[in-house]
């Protein structure tokens, strides 16, 4: 748990919360959707989904047969395409997305378009089979085309 999270849990509520429980009294409180798509029928999409649903977030996944058609009007460039499209309110989340970064996006509500996780990194979040785990970025995006690192894992 971060200090800054345990500094807001003892404002809003008198004590620290455990990660999981704060995760959800904010994702609650604040009534965050998350309206998702995927390709058909994939999997690792629905293990994010989960990911965020226990953490209490108002998850939905769709199906799409044109996810790329999707993505290319959501504005995600295309050497950031990862598994799956995310709208949360005026940010786009694509792929594998933490929910630590997630959360941050949520607190700290940075002038982006979004942020992606580019291709299926193992260990990423819905990719975690076996002890296998890649390096990988979370990187922020804007709608001029610029990117920095949002996050390194």
């Amino acid at each position: 748990m971060t200090v800054r999270r345990d500094v807001l849990n003892v404002l809003m509520f008198g004590w620290a919360l455990p990660p999981l429980l704060a995760a959800n009294a904010f994702a609650s409180a604040n009534g965050i959707v998350i309206k998702s798509y995927r390709n058909p029928g994939c999997g690792c999409c629905g293990k994010w989904a989960e990911m965020l649903k226990a953490a209490g977030f108002d998850v939905t996944m769709e199906d799409d047969a044109d996810l790329v058609g999707r993505r290319k009007a959501a504005g995600v460039p295309d050497d950031l395409a990862g598994c799956h499209l995310a709208m949360m309110g005026d940010y786009v989340i694509e792929g594998h997305v933490p929910l630590r970064e997630i959360e941050r996006l949520l607190t700290e509500k940075p002038d982006i378009l979004g942020i992606a996780v580019p291709g299926m990194p193992m260990g990423s979040p819905g990719m975690e089979m076996g002890d296998s785990r890649d390096a990988y970025d979370v990187v922020a995006f804007k709608a001029d085309g610029s990117r920095t690192v949002y996050a390194t894992y």
